[in-house]
């Protein structure tokens, strides 16, 4: 791992996680990440998630010596992050507290009885602490994902400490490729908040940043603009790439056979094709590709008068993150009264700038020749 001269990595790998925020499959781990700014005065970065809090105190004893730090710096109060700030507390009754105002009252919130009073140090929108060598300017980027939220910029070595920002599922002893769980991780659990992901983003483009340390994932010191250029096309609800997504579920096969009808005939034109099994495969996967790609198709029967429920969840999912500046097709199943497409495109009124196919499929039942024929005329329009 690359850090700056005076930077100290302490954080965690978790490997007996297996679902992220409950939720998300985390085959890889998580790691947890903190970090050790020392000048004169030494300042942590973060804690980490409560079970692993001993393994960090370590870390910190192992790194400083018979130093102590004077600071423990809250970005993000989410408890993978602040669940150790008591035992920090415990560990260290000399060390300041540092945080906004919100980040106290969550304190209280998380932690009864935990009297900060006399060992706090409530922060600005761009205030500063000088640590004799380093100097720490605070952020705030609320709602990136929590109102309390902030990042630091260390100015002297040009390090941005972006608190869940540019963080990825995965622990760091893992090898494995940055895009696509960062791409998953950004818009499970960052996507809803675009506009304020694009404030911090501008305030972010006046500061000179060398290096990129995350809560969450790798230190990034190489090629920055890439990673930042990702952030930008994810929170401005961009496609990154050209091509068509199909997200289907099926009972009995036969709208996964019109799906793959479908698919054959636009990779015949060489559109670049995705296809994901809604009942079967990871949604938080799905919500990415949905993202990623600038066409949509969904998949699905009727089923009780609505549609099916992976369908339903993941529709959910793409409105509740502000799904928006796409193409959306659709095919339907349904054997005495097919009502699955107006059931989708009723639910995706919330979502913004969408535009849909002018061909419509309709199954009944099985697929059949006559079927076969549309599919192809839905091809040559997504195609376009």
């Amino acid at each position: 791992m690359k850090l700056p001269e005076g930077i100290k990595y302490i954080g965690v790998n978790d490997h007996d996680v297996d679902l992220f925020e409950g939720q998300y499959v985390v085959p890889n781990g998580m790691s947890y990440n903190s970090y050790l700014v020392c000048g004169e005065k030494i300042a942590v970065m973060d804690g980490v998630d409560g079970k692993k809090t001993d393994e960090w105190l370590t870390n910190i004893k192992n790194a400083l010596g018979e130093r102590k730090p004077d600071y423990l710096v809250v970005q993000h109060m989410e408890p993978d992050h602040s669940s150790s700030v008591k035992a920090f507390a415990d560990a260290y009754p000399e060390a300041i507290i540092v945080g906004n105002s919100k980040t106290f009252i969550m304190l209280a919130q998380y932690f009864v009885g935990l009297d900060l009073e006399l060992r706090k140090l409530v922060v600005p929108d761009g205030g500063k602490l000088d640590l004799g060598g380093k100097e720490l300017n605070f952020v705030f980027a609320p709602m990136v994902h929590w109102p309390e939220v902030m990042m630091t910029y260390e100015s002297t070595t040009k390090t941005l400490f972006s608190a869940d920002g540019f963080g990825k599922f995965g622990a760091l002893d893992v090898d494995e490729e940055w895009a696509c769980e960062a791409r998953r991780y950004y818009f499970g659990i960052v996507g809803k908040y675009g506009v304020q992901v694009q404030a911090v983003l501008k305030k972010a483009s006046a500061l000179e940043i060398n290096t990129v340390c995350p809560l969450h994932g790798p230190v990034l010191s190489e090629n920055l603009a890439y990673y930042f250029g990702l952030y930008d096309t994810w929170s401005s609800y961009k496609a990154e790439k050209e091509g068509v997504f199909i997200a289907y579920t099926s009972v009995y096969g036969n709208t996964k056979k019109a799906v793959y009808a479908l698919a054959s005939e636009l990779e015949a034109k060489g559109v670049k094709v995705s296809v994901t099994d809604l009942a079967r495969e990871d949604m938080a996967e799905a919500v990415e590709d949905a993202f990623k790609y600038d066409r949509l198709v969904l998949a699905t029967t009727t089923y009780n008068g609505e549609i099916f429920p992976f369908m339903r969840t993941f529709i959910d999912d793409l409105v509740e993150r502000g799904y928006k500046n796409r193409r959306v097709a659709f095919i339907e199943n349904g054997s005495w009264a097919p009502v699955a497409t107006k059931v989708m495109m009723k639910k995706l009124e919330g979502c913004k700038n969408l535009t849909y196919a002018e061909t419509n499929v309709t199954i009944r039942a099985s697929v059949k020749k006559a079927d076969i024929e549309t599919i192809k005329v839905l091809a040559d329009e997504l195609a376009k």
